[in-house]
């Protein structure tokens, strides 16, 4: 094939020197090599398309199988973002479930519409959050858990120590995992 093409050149473009290489360090057996080398190339692809299909294949499946694994990598992550947005957006609404449950503690027996008003918005807003998978947790009574718990003081209790005697403000889960862990006062 060099050949054919050698033939076409002209005389004049192929006995000048290239400038680029060194005159006299040219191996005249390079270009037979070369020729050999591509032709063994060549013969190795052609000798065995099974094994062409069989690398093929593999290389199909690997591809798939990455495919799957980033696909079930990327759903995983967007619940995983979806649960943290929604456990942020709860975290926000909490004080607002703790204020209605203040004002329907405090309410008087003379402003009992205003109290019924707040207790039906507490009353929508808590079946909100738990259709959304949204707990209270009140620990009352409970042995302390600093996992679940957040101690704010402690005094005597009556019945030993590590026990919740108060609960000043309700935890909160999604699912196995606390929102809010319960304020708590703890026996010493």
């Amino acid at each position: 094939m060099i050949e054919e093409i050698r033939e076409e050149v002209p005389e004049e473009t192929t006995a000048q020197p290239d400038p680029a290489e060194p005159a006299g360090d040219q191996d005249p057996g390079a270009e037979q090599k070369y020729d050999e080398a591509k032709e063994e190339a060549v013969e190795e692809a052609a000798s065995d398309p099974a094994a062409d299909a069989a690398r093929y294949l593999d290389l199909a499946q690997r591809t798939q199988a990455d495919f799957e694994n980033f696909r079930k990598r990327a759903a995983r992550e967007a619940a995983m973002a979806g649960e943290r947005a929604k456990a942020n957006l709860v975290r926000e609404l909490l004080p607002v479930v703790d204020n209605l449950e203040r004002a329907l503690a405090t309410a008087n027996p003379e402003e009992d519409h205003l109290a019924e008003g707040v207790r039906l918005v507490h009353t929508e807003l808590v079946a909100t959050l738990e259709r959304n998978g949204i707990t209270a947790f009140d620990p009352a009574g409970e042995p302390f858990d600093p996992t679940l718990h957040e101690a704010l003081s402690m005094r005597e209790g009556e019945n030993g120590s590590g026990l919740v005697l108060d609960v000043v403000e309700k935890g909160y889960k999604l699912g196995d995992n606390v929102i809010r862990p319960a304020r708590v006062v703890v026996s010493s």
